[in-house]
């Protein structure tokens, strides 16, 4: 469907949108040693890499510096990757290329007075420790902002004014307690809006307690994780894979998050950290045996 609405020649509109099923559907590439491997077109791969977060934001955000405050520019731009640690490194290498002055902002953590260990905790996870918890659906203690940074909600705050978990924005005053930005996707679009601080609560699984973060509903994303661009359309993706994809159907989310095959370029290390030219695939097959 994203396909469809470009200008490109059927059959290579045709051949790409197959291959990009293929690949969603398990029925391209290979098993090595029970890993899935599929091979990358060339006209799709990043060849050549001294710094990879360079190779990536340069294929990606090309003339960045110039073109840092224009709003059309970063708002069909984006840059996936599997993990948050790779996510985080380009973001704060974007932050940098940008040269407006930037603002710090940090939360206020604390364990949940209902968790029923709450008298005991609260001795042994000091805000400290607290702080430096990172998990994904809740904005880390620290942020930095800049205006005309592009950013993504992490919380719905309101519905009817098309803010809601995963709409990006872009950065346009920053104040103390409220964030302004401007909607950059859905039926909003141009739409400025405040964003507050509030007080959000992880529901990570692997957290064993629960605590309050009290910090702006937001995360820098000139490059998100595969999982958070579902929904998204994007004239031009950077797919990050120096790590490979570990869930199902990962990559056939990343490769469709793209409007134009021209508009793909990917970036995959192999376990020995040297580019390669094949990609890690997992597909369940089992998933698709009882469809009609």
């Amino acid at each position: 469907m994203r396909l469809q609405g470009t200008e490109i020649g059927s059959d290579e509109l045709r051949d790409f949108s197959d291959w990009i099923l293929a690949v969603g559907d398990g029925r391209i590439g290979s098993s090595v040693d029970g890993i899935e491997k599929v091979p990358i077109p060339k006209d799709l791969l990043i060849n050549e890499s001294i710094d990879p977060i360079f190779a990536i934001v340069e294929s990606t955000y090309p003339d960045f510096i110039s073109r840092c405050n224009d709003t059309g520019y970063l708002q069909k731009r984006a840059i996936l990757a599997p993990t948050l640690d790779m996510v985080e490194s380009i973001n704060q290498y974007m932050i940098f290329l940008n040269q407006n002055p930037e603002k710090s902002y940090l939360s206020s953590d604390k364990i949940c007075g209902s968790d029923q260990t709450y008298s005991a905790l609260e001795h042994v996870h000091t805000p400290e420790f607290l702080n430096t918890i990172k998990c994904s659906g809740v904005s880390n203690h620290a942020i930095t902002l800049k205006v005309g940074v592009p950013v993504m909600l992490l919380r719905n705050i309101e519905q009817s004014a098309g803010l809601c978990n995963g709409t990006r924005l872009i950065v346009t005053r920053l104040g103390n307690q409220v964030t302004e930005a401007k909607v950059l996707s859905g039926q909003m679009v141009g739409q400025k809006v405040f964003i507050p601080r509030m007080t959000l609560t992880p529901s990570d699984a692997r957290i064993p307690f629960k605590f309050q973060r009290r910090q702006f509903p937001i995360t820098v994303s000139f490059a998100m994780t595969i999982n958070k661009s579902q929904g998204q359309s994007l004239s031009h993706v950077g797919l990050f894979l120096k790590k490979p994809v570990f869930t199902h159907g990962q990559l056939y989310v990343a490769l469709s998050r793209v409007t134009s095959r021209k508009g793909l370029k990917i970036l995959a290390y192999d376990k020995d950290g040297q580019i390669t030219n094949e990609a890690t695939n997992v597909v369940y097959r089992e998933v698709f045996q009882n469809l009609v």
